[in-house]
């Protein structure tokens, strides 16, 4: 493992904060994580692991060791008549392993074209999109544990998979590193379509016509729609998350804000749209500074010239704290702050 000092994070951010660290390690292969482990422990430094930096924001120097997962290789490891798990290093790009999915004719996962990050992050964050979520399709998590240098394997239900979320961003957060993640893919998939603008793109056609392949396509043409390019507009995606409320909330707020949109999330909670709650507090396309909301999806912050993350993370607590005065709920950042 070579460790670099005072190293510029810009590159390894999609919001481009040109924050540093201190040390900074790629980690090429598992065995690099002991020396790693051995580096933090004597240095009582602290650690920061980064995929593809598309889900945090730098407000600082990070004055510890970041380690960047670089770790790469796709191994088909069981398959059956329906089915074929593979092992995906935790350092792939997500956009192609989904690309590389799709062109085997493998379904699961082709909701999720084009989500920025590595597979090591998928099952940390949870990743969904389009009605899916990546939890419908992990196997298993393989991970190293950075205090005790075991490497440990999570089933499916051990990674207390929750909206956005998992083990690995609560009572494991910072302590694992993974590895590698094995995707349970289906030989007959079974396509996904309740998502409104997706259904609309297929209307009129009989799902056993409709490929993966075109689903992907379509996913992929409705996030540029919507979504700013990070490599022309510095952001990292959904900067909140959209909230969850008991459905007596949601009755009380839809007295008051009767077009209202929701969707029902379990027996007795109901989710709302941040973008659509953001959008009537007034927030869509405005710039304070160098950050700005963007103008055609609210949940989306930008970087619009050279903010610091400081500046981006004000603007989120402006728009949070205005949400929560004029509809009481609470926005939670999907986004890491450092």
């Amino acid at each position: 493992m070579v460790v670099k000092n005072d190293i510029s994070l810009q590159t390894f951010n999609t919001f481009g904060i040109d924050a540093k660290a201190r040390y900074f390690a790629s980690i090429t292969y598992p065995s690099d994580l002991n020396e790693a482990r051995l580096f933090v422990r004597e240095r009582k430094t602290p650690l920061l692991i980064l995929g593809g930096g598309s889900n945090v924001l730098f407000t600082r120097d990070f004055e510890g060791l970041l380690l960047l997962n670089r770790l790469q290789g796709i191994e088909t490891v069981e398959e059956t008549e329906e089915f074929l798990w593979i092992k995906v290093m935790g350092g792939q790009p997500w956009p192609g392993w989904v690309d590389y999915c799709v062109e085997q004719g493998l379904g699961g996962i082709e909701n999720l074209s084009n989500i920025p990050g590595t597979v090591g992050a998928a099952p940390i964050q949870n990743i969904g999109a389009y009605g899916v979520e990546v939890k419908e399709v992990i196997d298993k998590v393989e991970a190293f544990n950075l205090e005790t240098g075991k490497i440990r394997e999570f089933s499916n239900s051990e990674c207390e998979f929750d909206y956005r979320s998992s083990v690995f961003k609560k009572l494991a957060k910072g302590s694992y590193f993974v590895l590698s993640v094995t995707f349970k893919l289906s030989k007959k998939p079974t396509l996904t379509l309740t998502y409104a603008p997706l259904k609309k793109i297929f209307e009129g056609r009989d799902s056993d016509s409709i490929s993966i392949r075109e689903v992907s396509a379509a996913v992929k043409q409705i996030r540029r729609s919507k979504l700013p390019d990070p490599d022309e507009i510095s952001n990292a995606g959904s900067f909140f998350k959209n909230p969850v409320v008991k459905n007596s909330k949601l009755h009380l707020l839809l007295e008051r804000f009767p077009t209202m949109p929701y969707y029902p999330f379990g027996d007795d909670r109901s989710k709302l749209a941040a973008g659509w709650l953001i959008e009537q507090c007034g927030w869509k396309g405005k710039r304070v500074g160098n950050a700005g909301v963007h103008e055609q999806q609210a949940l989306v912050v930008v970087n619009r010239g050279n903010a610091s993350g400081e500046e981006i993370l004000n603007l989120a607590e402006k728009v949070r704290q205005s949400v929560d005065v004029k509809f009481g709920v609470g926005l939670e950042f999907e986004v890491n702050i450092v």
